[in-house]
């Protein structure tokens, strides 16, 4: 079967086995398969590593073929893939057992997947397959990040600096759902401006003055992933005792900043990775009742992956880019 692999150092479209299920796993046909920046990442992190891995962490498809003992999913279901792998009930960190599709197990970027039933979801009634197959990974993400470690109510408002990624979209779209204000910072203009009319309630310049922009605002909560260039400005303008909740670092991983203003601040810090399946599941229903569609930015075709790949890489999209594997 076709599929978009590392091998020996290189990306490349190549061949690979088909799939044989286990009498406890499901043979997926994707149609859609959805980019994320961790995708990037994982090339190097393998190194020559001679043995060809199908990168990708996010689809959706129909279930082709089951093994014996699979009781849940039925061939021709519709569902979607469950990225965050062995993490079943909701806790405080993910089990010792948890991991991430794509690395070291086969990913999406395929025309097929063989993967436990465990892992699979029902495809949500209102989306479009490349809706679908964008979702899981980022969606999920900014669900737990949000409303688990946020605690994001009503009336409060929520700080997201870098408004554009995969990620920060849904988070615009949750806290709005709920009734929060959001403030979003981009660079880039049209960003700005695509985050308002997604729902924002301001974007700023993330070069700009923030403190002088947000002078007023009261900040609940901020989510942040950029890292380095922008933690300690969006410590800045939190107010205090409030939350900040990071579940990436796009740029430095490591921060210093003043010990003794943070806990005279009473801020509170916490960590967060994607979720747990019970998270899972809430954050779909949550798009059922609020009729939620992910913003898709680009469609490439499974050929052009390594096109789509220098397109995320570039960081000029808005909302998520999908892999078209069928139709």
């Amino acid at each position: 079967m076709k599929a978009f692999i590392h091998e020996a150092g290189e990306l490349k479209i190549g061949n690979m086995e088909e799939p044989i299920a286990k009498k406890d796993e499901v043979i997926v046909a994707l149609k859609v398969a959805g980019l994320n920046r961790r995708d990037l990442y994982i090339p190097a992190r393998r190194g020559n590593a001679p043995e060809a891995l199908i990168l990708g962490s996010d689809g959706a498809g129909i279930v082709e073929s089951i093994g014996a003992n699979v009781k849940n999913v039925q061939v021709g279901d519709e569902v979607i893939i469950n990225p965050s792998l062995r993490w079943f009930e909701n806790s405080d960190a993910p089990p010792k057992e948890f991991d991430l599709l794509g690395m070291p197990d086969h990913g999406t970027f395929a025309e097929k997947i063989v993967i436990s039933e465990e892992q699979l979801e029902k495809k949500p009634a209102h989306l479009t397959w490349e809706e679908a197959g964008v979702l899981a990974l980022s969606a999920l993400t900014g669900y737990r990040a949000l409303f688990t470690q946020g605690g994001l109510k009503k009336g409060d408002t929520v700080f997201i600096p870098g408004a554009g990624g995969g990620v920060s979209n849904y988070l615009i779209s949750f806290a709005k759902n709920i009734g929060a204000r959001v403030i979003v910072t981009s660079r880039s203009e049209e960003k700005r401006k695509q985050a308002l009319e997604l729902g924002a309630n301001r974007a700023i310049d993330t070069n700009g003055d923030w403190k002088q922009e947000l002078k007023g605002e009261t900040i609940d909560l901020v989510i942040e992933s950029v890292g380095k260039a922008t933690f300690n400005r969006s410590l800045s303008v939190l107010k205090k005792g409030g939350r900040i909740v990071v579940f990436g670092a796009t740029t430095e991983d490591v921060v210093d900043f003043d010990l003794r203003s943070f806990f005279y601040g009473q801020y509170q810090l916490f960590g967060s990775t994607m979720g747990s399946r019970e998270e899972l599941r809430e954050m779909l229903t949550h798009l059922e009742t609020y009729g939620m569609r992910p913003v898709i930015d680009r469609v490439f075709q499974l050929d052009e992956a390594q096109q789509a790949f220098d397109y995320i890489e570039e960081s000029k999209q808005f909302g998520k880019v999908a892999l078209l594997i069928s139709k």
